[in-house]
């Protein structure tokens, strides 16, 4: 089956050869993505990749991006963080009827990453509350690909907590 996501990374200040980094990239197997180097110090990789399920192929994908830029530190794994123009796109509404469905179900919606102008939720989070509902269309490996973007983006930001921190309020936060 093919996965469709998105990798971003921040590269370090000696790799600012882009053609070479194509080519290195190439090279460690990621030959099955688009990659973008508009934005100085950064580079995006849209990848179509085979594999038994989404989690092996992002984890294969996120394997030979480091084996070819060793010092690139992921940004960001997607589809993940998305506003309600997002979802609704995704789930075949218009961004007004995914407000209603918000404002109608607030105590069971899922919570956002992110509460402001604009809020932000894991992608993966609002389709499993559709699928719940009934009546969308919503793809199962689209999901499969979420669930797994999410469960990196969480591993990237976990990295930086303390372990007292984390003793402390892991009870308070849940």
């Amino acid at each position: 089956m093919k996965y469709r996501f998105t990798l971003k990374y921040q590269l370090a200040d000696d790799d600012s050869d882009h053609e070479q980094i194509v080519e290195r990239l190439f090279e460690a197997g990621c030959d099955d993505a688009t990659i973008g180097v508009g934005q100085p110090g950064r580079i995006a990789l849209a990848f179509t990749r085979e594999s038994k399920d989404a989690w092996s192929a992002i984890y294969t994908a996120l394997r030979d991006v480091k084996r070819a830029i060793a010092s690139a530190r992921l940004v960001e794994a997607g589809p993940d963080f998305v506003g309600l123009t997002d979802v609704a796109d995704v789930a075949g509404v218009t961004r007004q009827n995914m407000r209603k469905l918000m404002l109608t179900h607030a105590s069971q919606f899922p919570l956002p990453v992110h509460e402001g102008n604009p809020s932000v939720w894991h992608l993966s989070d609002v389709l499993a509350w559709l699928m719940s509902r009934g009546g969308y269309a919503v793809s199962v490996d689209l999901i499969e690909v979420a669930k797994s973007t999410k469960q990196v983006n969480l591993a990237k930001e976990a990295r930086e907590l303390e372990p007292r921190v984390t003793r402390q309020l892991s009870a308070l936060v849940a």
